[in-house]
């Protein structure tokens, strides 16, 4: 039996594109933003597991909302705010509502360049 390689930061964003460039194309459009979301806040919150892993070994462990609370004892204010900002934008982009359009590819693409740039900061704080 083998084992499934570690999920990478920049594999989940190589996910996201695809599903944005429609390459997966048995998806529907708003699947495909959906994935892309879940697959961005996923490469996010790796980022904010190893920045906090990095700087305070033991703090990965506790919930994500705590993570992000803890994350500005890592990383600047600010980065520690656009993180949960994001995280949350995409926290709601990944789930159905009935009621709601899901995200649009303009701004599924926003996010995207968002997470690009959080990542690059955080993986700076974390040295990876």
């Amino acid at each position: 039996m083998t084992t499934a390689p570690p999920i990478s930061v920049e594999g989940l964003l190589l996910t996201a594109d695809r599903l944005l460039d429609g390459e997966l194309a048995d998806a529907t459009t708003a699947g495909r933003h959906r994935g892309a979301c879940l697959a961005l806040r996923t490469a996010l919150e790796l980022c904010v597991d190893r920045a906090l892993e990095g700087a305070k070994p033991g703090l990965s462990r506790t919930t994500g909302r705590a993570k992000l609370l803890l994350l500005h004892s890592v990383a600047s204010a600010e980065t520690a705010r656009r993180a949960k900002a994001l995280w949350s934008q995409l926290s709601l982009g990944c789930h159905y509502h009935l009621y709601e359009l899901g995200p649009t590819y303009d701004q599924v693409r926003a996010w995207r360049v968002e997470a690009d740039e959080l990542v690059r900061a955080l993986a700076h704080r974390s040295g990876h």
